[in-house]
Order: structure tokens, then C-alpha cells, then sequence
């Protein structure tokens, strides 16, 4: 899961852990569920604990959303990214393959981050939310997700 460890104490009362996570995207955009993920560093490194959780998304060209999965709505989420932000000729940013540009917009649209509520040790999420990376770059497969958790 993890290839970047690290562990700082934060005083008496905390600290603060995290990891990085290497994800294939592969070459479609992605609505892609990694709250499992999310729940195993929580479990591993912050059991019964109350804290917040971030995702960080160090790339130009994805975000991290919370929402509903499994339901339609994480293709309804890319089909309005596609309907506001289409992949043609009209974006200044050229490299890449054509309609490449709007890929740099999405994080204004999508915050490359998200912090959550841990409580217990568990994500304090609602009933239908889950943790999504959003990538709509084909041009770059490979992505870096790193997971903090500071309590």
C-alpha cells in the first residue's frame, strides 16, 4: 500500500502520521474509490484515535472529492466535468494529447485535497460518502496520493 512512511510526534497529546500511495489510473479518466485505502492507513496507524485525516494529490491534473460511488454518481460527477470542461482545441495549455489543457483546470474545480474527520479511529464519514480520486489525465497513468493523519 505504502512506499513513504513517516512518523512525527506532535507533543504529549499527538502526532503525526503518513504514507504515500502509487496508484495506476490508467489511460481513461477515473472517478476512482480509495476509501479502502483511506481505512487501512487509518487502521494501521491511528487505531481508536480522534484526529483528521488529509488526502493530498500532488499533481497538476487531479483532485480528491467525496462522494457517492457505486450508484451513478461518480460517472454523473465525470460527465459534468466532460459537459463543463470539454477535451477540444479551445485551451491555451497545448502539451499533451488534444483537449489536454482542461486537465490543468480540474483541480480548481476539484481541490487537489480533502480532510476528513477520524473519529475512534474511523473516517467520520456519512452513510453514501466515500473518498474519490478524481483523474482526468490519460497522458499520465501513474499517480501519488499521500495520506496524513494528524491526532
Amino acid at each position: 500500500m505504502a512506499d513513504n512512511n513517516h512518523s512525527t510526534s506532535a507533543g504529549s497529546t499527538g502526532s503525526f502520521q503518513s504514507t504515500t500511495l502509487e496508484i495506476t489510473t490508467g489511460n481513461r479518466e477515473v472517478a476512482l474509490d480509495i476509501t479502502d485505502r483511506c481505512v487501512a492507513f487509518l487502521n494501521e496507524r491511528a487505531p481508536g484515535r480522534d484526529g483528521l485525516l488529509n488526502v493530498f494529490v500532488p499533481h497538476a491534473t487531479a483532485g480528491v472529492a467525496v462522494l457517492e460511488t457505486g450508484s451513478g454518481s461518480d460517472d454523473d460527477f465525470l460527465a459534468v466535468l466532460r459537459d463543463l470542461l470539454p477535451a477540444d482545441d479551445r485551451w491555451r495549455h497545448r502539451h499533451g494529447s488534444p483537449g489536454h489543457g482542461r486537465d490543468h483546470v480540474v483541480p480548481g474545480l476539484v481541490a487537489p485535497h480533502a480532510t476528513l474527520p477520524v473519529l475512534g479511529g474511523q473516517l467520520a464519514l456519512g452513510v453514501w460518502q466515500s473518498v474519490v480520486l478524481i483523474d482526468t489525465n490519460g497522458d499520465n497513468s501513474r499517480r501519488t496520493v499521500r495520506l496524513s493523519f494528524l491526532g
